[in-house]
């Protein structure tokens, strides 16, 4: 991710808490596989601990894992061009990233598959197609997992920078707009609401989770100076990259989410569920400086 080497030391803090879930889980779940949502920072290590917690369940616990990103159920671009070209005004939805610019319908039909131990495609989404612009992969692309013959998924890591964000009741969202704000007093309300308003659709995948975990920042401003480490070092590398100018302008679309949703996501994702939720604070160095469990 950056010139530094991101080291783990977040996975022996996850691992435990997976396994007691699972535990819980298991004793009034015998078929239905175990789904963990992970939300993480962009920047702060979530691909490193994603790896680390897949490896150490599938290898290490000999349960069958699947790791799917929800970057993978966006939009294709046909229909994301209809969203843009519907809401011409709205930045938000001009590009893929914020709620609203994914496929819901699919998501929710791929877990309902999966909750009922179904053959079921898992979605891939080509970043680079359209000269970055992205586009889904084929379906004859996909790759096919609980077959015939092959083990049941047991557990399922869904990640992503916005994984587990709840809508706001609408006061909420113009008393965050009003306030002071890196990025939402430049949007009007009712863009704003746009996104609030599609997320509520997004409660459905939410709902299926058994245990959630959250890889915060101590200060979610550092996703800019993590992702601009991140292509300074592409452009060593390849010669090739985001400026610094275009690095701020990209994460500056995604940055009115995190000052709209990440305050209810802190305060807990099941109420009803105490123990269900672990959130990691990580410092400037991504390192964890404060474990906390929900």
């Amino acid at each position: 991710m950056s010139g530094t080497q991101i080291i783990d030391d977040k996975s022996p803090i996850c691992i435990p808490f997976i396994l007691e879930r699972l535990k819980v889980h298991n004793a009034t779940n015998q078929t239905r596989p175990f789904v963990i949502g992970l939300n993480g920072v962009q920047g702060a290590g979530k691909t490193t601990l994603v790896r680390a917690l897949a490896s150490k369940l599938q290898e290490g616990e000999g349960l069958q894992t699947l790791v799917c990103s929800i970057d993978d159920f966006y939009l294709t671009r046909q229909d994301q061009k209809a969203l843009a070209e519907s809401h011409p005004g709205n930045s938000l939805v001009q590009v893929r990233g914020e709620p609203g610019t994914h496929d819901v319908q699919l998501a929710r039909d791929f877990f309902t598959a999966l909750n009922h131990g179904q053959q079921v495609k898992v979605p891939q989404y080509d970043k680079s197609a359209y000269s970055g612009q992205g586009d889904r992969v084929s379906e004859s692309q996909w790759e096919t997992v609980n077959e015939p013959g092959q083990p049941r998924i047991r557990i399922v890591i869904f990640e992503g920078w916005c994984v587990g964000f709840r809508p706001l009741a609408p006061a909420e969202v113009s008393q965050k707009r009003d306030a002071p704000s890196r990025t939402l007093h430049r949007h009007p309300l009712d863009h704003l609401t746009f996104i609030n308003d599609r997320l509520r659709d997004y409660d459905a995948i939410t709902d299926m989770f058994d245990a959630f975990i959250h890889i915060d920042a101590e200060d979610t401003q550092w996703v800019y100076d993590w992702r601009l480490e991140q292509e300074i070092m592409l452009r060593s590398q390849k010669g090739t990259g985001m400026t610094d100018a275009q690095v701020v302008k990209f994460v500056d679309a995604y940055y009115p989410a995190y000052e709209l949703f990440s305050d209810k996501l802190r305060s807990g994702l099941f109420p009803g569920k105490p123990g269900c939720q672990l959130r990691l604070v990580v410092g400037r160095d991504r390192k964890v400086k404060q474990t906390i469990f929900l």
